[in-house]
């Protein structure tokens, strides 16, 4: 007999169930794509091509995946999109593209619990995401907005799924616990003429100016506490991190 699949007991059609396979063991990028570019472009390329060779000892070229992004354009009659490229495998590698309206970006800033937690293999964008949303779910339930994590030896690491950086006046401080880097932070980290990447203690929350959640949708989003650490607006790194984006222009698809 041939798989199949059933939705709350009723068979579903025309649904390949192979691509069960696309979030049980596999890896994706999320893309932002506006007038038919996209920030940082090559680097989402060199994720899916590294991930895919650790992952299924193959290779990923640039070319598929673009051919792939332009169908999506094609099918979509549009350049305004958001789009998750999906790879996994059987006997081949496969791309499973999800294409949706695009999305704006958060408009206030955000409340963040911390939990200790460690994101599995965190330097891959892998399919294994239930713990994000757990402690998303959980933090919610206690009346923030979302999760920041930090070790064991109480390092701030990553946010649920945005990268994370602070500031002191005009100079901007990464994490350097393990964490997944983001194609938002590598490029905002292209356009600055200079920052650190050190130790971000728990302790020391309350001597940043600033904080900044960045991912594919919010460049640049401002943090307004960390449990009871508050943050006001800060002009100066603000600026900073415009001037940044500014010196690295989208990518056509």
């Amino acid at each position: 007999m041939n798989e199949f699949l059933l939705l709350d007991g009723v068979r579903l059609p025309m649904v390949d169930p192979m691509l069960l396979r696309a979030t049980s063991f596999g890896h994706f990028t999320s893309l932002q794509v506006r007038d038919g570019r996209v920030d940082g472009l090559d680097l989402h390329f060199e994720r899916l091509d590294r991930s895919t060779r650790e992952l299924f000892d193959r290779p990923l070229a640039a070319g598929r995946v673009r051919d792939d992004l332009r169908a999506a354009l094609d099918e979509a009659a549009s350049g305004d999109l958001s789009i998750r490229v999906n790879v996994f495998a059987t006997d081949d590698v496969h791309l499973l593209t999800r294409v949706g309206p695009p999305i704006a970006p958060t408009t206030r800033p955000v409340r963040l619990r911390t939990f200790q937690h460690d994101r599995a293999v965190p330097h891959l964008k892998h399919t294994g995401t239930f713990d994000l949303t757990y402690y998303a779910r959980q933090a919610k339930a206690q009346g923030y907005d979302d999760a920041l994590f930090h070790t064991a030896t109480g390092h701030i690491s990553e946010a649920s799924i945005w990268n994370i950086c602070f500031a002191r006046g005009p100079q901007l401080t990464f994490p350097s616990a393990p964490v997944l880097p983001g194609i938002r932070q590598q490029t905002l980290q292209a356009g600055l003429p200079t920052y650190t990447t050190e130790p971000v203690p728990l302790a020391d929350l309350a001597t940043y100016d600033a904080a900044y959640l960045t991912n594919s949708i919010d460049p640049a989003l401002p943090v307004a506490s960390i449990n009871e650490v508050t943050y006001q607006p800060h002009l100066e790194s603000a600026t900073t991190i415009a001037t940044a984006y500014a010196a690295v222009p989208s990518q056509p698809i």
